[in-house]
């Protein structure tokens, strides 16, 4: 967790002020999307975030209300309603310690991080999950969404027991004739690693998607099912159902491709619920493995 002096020596003074005065920051605005679901499904709801209408299109769970500020693209903080909000704290992930300098002349940052290559995540979104509880006085709450995350992918492990044999492609799809495949260090692979499922793309990535890659690649694995997380472009939504190629694999042929909704796959704990729960769902429409 790396946090700026000047938030520790607030907290520090609010500490110390006694009976009355609050320890920790209760006005925050969230800039990463792993952590603003995080807040919301501790029960905290920041006063602003970045990109809530792509949020709410492609997060979904959990909602951010409309009394939450909207501070414009993530990566291209609005400055302007940031001041006008007046924050107590600002959140961030490492991928935006970029915008620090200019953060923090509005309030503190608190940075937590979220991804690293080459390590799988969920270990270390439940850390930061848990520093950000401690951060906010909300400890239990932490404690719990970690908890109940443990308890839907058990769930999910037993609903999905009976493919556990089966490699599983998670994709996306760029066109009617490339995907990206999410691998080990994903959230993806790394949920499906903790379902007891075998993820089939086993070539290297660096905590995303892998660069696009022909659709022949997907039959490589040929006994694999297909998971496609949307949305999809219109294109690829009228072509697909008629594509050869797509239509040869023996996933397509067999009745072995899943197209879920869109998930963050840059996601916190709640995503990897979420994910778990459409995943364990889907699965069930497929033949035993």
């Amino acid at each position: 967790m790396s946090i700026s002096r000047r938030t520790l020596l607030g907290f520090a003074a609010s500490a110390l002020a006694g009976p009355g005065i609050a320890a920790a920051p209760s006005r925050l605005a969230v800039i990463d999307w792993a952590l603003l679901e995080t807040c919301l499904a501790m029960g905290v709801v920041p006063a602003a975030a970045s990109e809530l209408r792509q949020y709410r299109q492609i997060v979904r769970e959990p909602a951010a209300p409309s009394t939450v500020a909207d501070l414009g693209l993530r990566g291209t903080t609005n400055f302007e309603m940031l001041r006008l909000v007046a924050p107590e704290l600002i959140v961030i992930s490492q991928f935006y310690e970029y915008q620090r300098p200019m953060l923090e002349r509005v309030a503190p940052v608190l940075s937590l991080p979220s991804y690293e290559a080459g390590r799988p995540p969920y270990a270390l979104l439940a850390d930061s999950t848990r520093r950000l509880g401690e951060v906010l006085g909300i400890r239990d709450a932490a404690d719990d969404l970690i908890a109940e995350a443990g308890r839907d992918l058990a769930n999910a492990r037993r609903l999905v027991s009976g493919h556990a044999a089966r490699p599983v492609f998670v994709i996306s799809l760029g066109d009617s004739r490339h995907f990206r495949a999410f691998g080990a260090d994903s959230m993806f692979g790394d949920v499906l690693a903790r379902l007891d499922l075998r993820n089939a793309w086993i070539d290297p990535t660096s905590y995303s998607a892998a660069a696009p890659v022909g659709i022949e690649a997907l039959a490589r694995v040929p006994d694999a099912g297909i998971v496609v997380i949307e949305p999809l472009p219109p294109e690829v939504g009228r072509e697909l159902p008629r594509n050869a190629l797509w239509n040869a694999l023996p996933a397509a042929r067999d009745g072995r491709v899943a197209i879920l909704p869109p998930i963050n796959h840059f996601g916190g704990l709640p995503s990897a619920r979420r994910f778990a729960g459409l995943i364990s769902a889907a699965l069930q429409n497929w033949p035993a493995a």
